[in-house]
């Protein structure tokens, strides 16, 4: 019958997800903000009316990801799964300290951690399985970060330790912004640069050959030696000529890691274009002459459209590429979300290493959805 058609990668992450709430430690009581704590598992975390509409929701879930009937319902269930479980661990947090003392912190563990993972990984699995076109997927997850942003706003899960350490850090969307700028604003310098690189990259191979190598040196070169390399320089520049060090030309700071972050930029970009442009069948080249056109409007009317695609695809790389990579720029006092990372590491604070690496994976995670959503769409467009 239709309805035992079983789902083996779904019933696998179901099996992943009640495995990691019910097998491992779901939060953890902690003593202070750095001192290690003792391990609860979810049910000993929360009063038996907390638990039952997320056990219920789970049980719901786990059992749909067996069955390939019912999409639509799974990706509902599975959406409030999540929501439910953020809801549960707020609350166990608030029960946790009713009887603690006022340093003592409730930090969440691995079972938490790990069952959002494997609750992503169904909603990703369902959405494939539904073949969401490109903007409801974006909607999609538009809504599931409405409804967690709308459920921490309300103040319900202000009691953990990671809620906590975002309402001490004063300056926490200043550093947002701050991650925003470094790591987008390196991107418009290296699209300026790496587009007409590429198209000339495209058209010569003897430049192809010359610039390549090149960039894929720089590409070799570790984040941390970049930052440091071009730190000499800009000292000596804002030295030598003090009104580039009022401009911000310093040897630390954002200077360093927008003019690194830039040169990584340059070699998806660069290569993306020359291969989008590659790609264009030579027939479509010819069609656009027969028609009259010329080789300026041929370019922009016919073969940008065709390799905007691909260069859309060296973007997304770069984009989450460069995300990641502004973490480290905090080393040189670029700031961003890796200011409380290395802050964390030398307090021995996980959660403010958490509040540093989390926000930096939803960024370049939101981006990525973004710019596919974009070159779905422009695919759509070419068809």
């Amino acid at each position: 019958m239709k309805f035992f058609n079983l789902d083996k990668v779904g019933g696998l992450l179901g099996f992943a997800l009640l495995l990691s709430l019910f097998a491992l430690p779901f939060v953890s009581l902690q003593p202070n903000r750095i001192m290690p704590g003792q391990s609860i598992g979810l049910l000993d975390a929360a009063g038996f009316s907390t638990l039952t509409p997320l056990l219920v929701m789970l049980a719901l879930t786990s059992l749909l990801s067996l069955f390939k009937t019912a999409i639509r319902t799974r990706l509902v269930l599975t959406a409030l799964t999540l929501i439910m479980l953020m809801y549960t661990a707020g609350a166990s947090a608030t029960l946790l300290l009713v009887e603690a003392s006022p340093l003592a912190r409730v930090s969440l563990n691995a079972g938490f951690w790990l069952a959002i993972f494997w609750l992503a990984l169904l909603i990703t699995d369902v959405a494939i399985k539904l073949a969401l076109r490109p903007l409801p997927r974006l909607a999609l997850v538009a809504l599931i970060v409405a409804a967690v942003m709308a459920l921490l706003a309300f103040g319900h899960g202000d009691n953990l330790s990671l809620l906590r350490e975002y309402h001490n850090q004063t300056d926490f969307w200043r550093q947002a912004i701050r991650h925003l700028q470094l790591s987008l604003g390196s991107i418009i310098p290296a699209l300026v640069v790496g587009i007409p690189l590429g198209l000339y990259c495209h058209r010569s191979q003897r430049l192809r050959n010359g610039v390549f190598p090149v960039l894929n040196v720089l590409q070799t070169i570790p984040s941390l030696a970049m930052f440091g390399l071009l730190m000499i320089p800009l000292s000596l520049l804002a030295t030598g000529y003090p009104l580039l060090a009022e401009l911000g030309i310093r040897g630390i700071g954002a200077a360093p890691a927008v003019i690194a972050l830039f040169f990584y930029s340059l070699l998806p970009i660069v290569s993306n274009t020359a291969l989008g442009f590659d790609r264009i069948d030579a027939r479509v080249r010819e069609a656009a002459t027969g028609m009259g056109m010329n080789t300026r409007q041929r370019l922009w009317q016919v073969e940008f459209p065709l390799a905007m695609p691909v260069i859309l695809t060296g973007l997304r790389v770069v984009v989450t590429m460069n995300i990641g990579l502004v973490a480290v720029a905090a080393l040189v006092g670029g700031g961003g979300f890796g200011t409380y990372i290395f802050q964390g590491l030398g307090q021995t604070a996980t959660d403010l290493v958490i509040l540093g690496a989390v926000p930096t994976l939803l960024l370049a995670f939101l981006f990525a959805i973004l710019i596919d959503t974009l070159i779905a769409l422009q695919k759509g467009e070419n068809a």
